[in-house]
């Protein structure tokens, strides 16, 4: 909230390390917590390591706690005390500076209510990051571990977005394979025409024949020589079918298209349903052919070799170009000996094209954890490539999701389609909300039932690590209590009662018809409204965790981590609902500290929608 004092402060310390030859490093200003008052500090230990460093085979001894602790003295008598700061201190080699405490509450609290949705947003950062997500593989179903990669990358993309960097969203999904291609044989040979008019249906329909082609084309115990002649036949006609397909069949490729088609129709009306607009698709399929020219390059540079000649594959001994003593990437296959591509292969043609044609300067994937050699070895193979982008390529791995009655399998027709838990969650909330609030209209809890239903599955999704499984209970999602969205939800709406209610106990005028809480409690107590009371422990909690949402949008973005923000908007919602049962805000002891409250609580609700809608959740008038 005092960046402008602090750059000032900054600018003094930068032009008095100049002029004393001290090599300055970077300084970060930490929040000091509030003890009485609000301050931030920041050290000078690097920069008097800095001059440890710099004074070596000079006969000069430096003592870095000593030379940090006189920078810091010396900072100290050279800022003075600059408005706004109630003191400043040299400790220990810190320099900490403590703010007036009502101009702190005051300005927090102005800055959100005048920033509205953008408070926390950070300056352009001009840099593009492309995050790559929602990309299951085609002729399936959207289940509930494609919804948690979808929902890590939607709410990763709105924070990167928002922190600052300009944003391009991506789906990249595998639409060719063995898998995509034993659809389309069981569907030619037994199914054709059979297909259902429904979207969902026909998108679940195809997970079934999947399920029924593997079951058909997996060996049995104790088979039959039949069944096992069936089987080798069955399995012949699918390769010969793929065979068709790479050499461009037009009848196969018009059957493949057609119902790639229905996946896609279905995985785009699930992502609208979860608020997901994806700028740009790219398909499996198309880098195939691109791939291949990039093998030819790899192997111009003397990246890649090519061992087919002895029976062998185009591979890429990773370690040994990079002159690594110790085996940490090893060595890696591009192409097979027959001529067809891999992932990895139609992977670093995918990067080239992001960075080449989209001007990408970072890359992130959004793919489970078991694919983490594989990026290792693809951003290092980037690097001897010479894309210096390749040093700001990261996997965001996620863990499994399993429910409570076990883990699921694709092949074996063990999975939990998003679209049944999504509606299972919203009838649920339904019924609760019949009990809890029976005047709201059937369109109004309509709408509420489907903010707080799919917001209890993509918190319950974003505040678990995503480097780990997690089991999904629906019942504990759902919960009103705890680390869950509906307690969020709960304390935006329990902020929205208190400033509804406030307005009803005003005369009405006509500017207050139709306006925004901002603007409504701006009417009701002005633009401003003095904290020059003594604060209670609920009202310091409220006010340091919103000033520190703007920092925590940039941790979340700088280490690529939704559940920060997770749990942000949880700490939030936490003392929310600790201050609303605690402090007395329309009944407050005085006109003045009512309307500081008020304002508190505006500001509150603010930050907690800023939140919730950088995780992709809705925040509710009304539960």
């Amino acid at each position: 909230m005092f960046n402008q004092e602090t750059l000032q402060i900054q600018e003094k310390i930068a032009e008095y390390s100049a002029e004393n030859d001290i090599p300055l490093a970077g300084l970060k200003w930490q929040p000091i917590p509030f003890n009485g008052e609000w301050g931030t500090s920041t050290s000078f230990f690097q920069t008097a390591a800095n001059e440890a460093k710099a004074a070596k085979g000079t006969g000069k001894k430096v003592i870095v706690p000593m030379r940090a602790q006189e920078i810091a003295e010396a900072i100290k008598e050279l800022v003075g005390l600059p408005e706004g700061i109630s003191r400043v201190e040299a400790v220990k080699g810190y320099l900490n500076l403590y703010f007036v405490t009502e101009d702190f509450a005051e300005r927090t609290i102005s800055a959100i209510l005048q920033q509205k949705s953008q408070f926390g947003a950070g300056k352009p950062k001009g840099e593009r990051v492309m995050v790559e997500y929602a990309q299951p593989n085609t002729h399936h179903s959207f289940h509930i571990g494609h919804y948690r990669n979808a929902i890590l990358g939607e709410s990763l993309s709105r924070i990167v977005e928002f922190a600052g960097f300009e944003t391009i969203r991506a789906a990249y999904p595998g639409d060719i394979g063995l898998g995509v291609i034993t659809v389309l044989w069981i569907y030619e040979n037994f199914y054709k025409g059979q297909e259902p008019e429904g979207v969902h249906e026909r998108g679940q329909w195809l997970l079934n024949l999947y399920v029924e082609a593997t079951n058909m084309l997996t060996e049995k115990e104790n088979e039959t020589d039949d069944e096992k002649a069936l089987r080798e036949k069955y399995d012949a006609e699918r390769r010969e079918m793929y065979r068709k397909w790479d050499a461009g069949d037009e009848y196969i490729r018009d059957l493949w298209l057609e119902t790639r088609e229905w996946s896609l129709v279905e995985l785009k009306e699930i992502l609208q349903t979860i608020g997901i607009q994806m700028d740009t698709w790219f398909y499996e399929s198309v880098e195939d052919e691109p791939s291949k020219a990039v093998v030819q390059e790899l192997l111009d540079l003397d990246i890649a070799t090519d061992e087919r000649p002895e029976g062998g594959a185009v591979i890429v001994k990773i370690d040994e170009k990079l002159g690594l003593k110790k085996e940490k990437y090893r060595t890696n296959v591009l192409l097979r000996n027959d001529g067809t591509t891999l992932y990895l292969t139609k992977d670093l043609s995918l990067a080239k094209k992001k960075f080449n044609e989209f001007g990408v300067d970072r890359s992130v994937y959004v793919v489970d954890v078991r694919q983490s050699m594989h990026f290792m070895q693809a951003f290092a193979i980037l690097g001897l490539w010479g894309f210096e982008q390749a040093e700001n390529c990261y996997h965001l791995g996620y863990g499994f999701v399993s429910l409570p009655e076990g883990a699921m399998s694709a092949r074996k027709g063990r999975v939990v389609l998003f679209k049944d838990v999504a509606d299972e969650a919203i009838r649920r909330f339904t019924e609760t909300s019949k009990e809890k609030n029976p005047d709201l209209s059937d369109d109004a809890r309509a709408e509420v039932a489907n903010a707080v239903g799919l917001g209890a599955l993509a918190y319950a999704m974003l505040a678990v690590d995503n480097s780990r499984d997690t089991v999904f209970d629906v019942e504990k999602a759902l919960s009103f209590e705890g680390h869950t969205g509906p307690y969020i939800q709960n304390a935006h709406v329990r902020a929205s009662s208190i400033l509804a209610k406030a307005m009803s106990l005003r005369p009405r005028t006509p500017t207050g018809v139709g306006s925004s809480s901002a603007e409504a409690i701006s009417e009701i107590v002005g633009e401003t409204a003095t904290f020059n009371f003594e604060l209670t422990s609920h009202e310091i909690a409220l006010i340091e965790l919103l000033s520190r949402f703007p920092a925590k949008v940039q941790e979340a973005a700088k280490e690529y981590r939704p559940m920060i923000m997770a749990t942000y908007a949880y700490d939030l919602a936490s003392a929310f609902h600790s201050f609303y049962h605690a402090v007395s805000v329309l009944k407050a002891e005085t006109d003045s500290i009512r309307d500081a409250r008020l304002r508190l609580v505006a500001a509150s609700k603010q930050t907690l929608a800023n939140a919730l809608a950088l995780l992709g959740i809705t925040a509710p008038e009304v539960m």
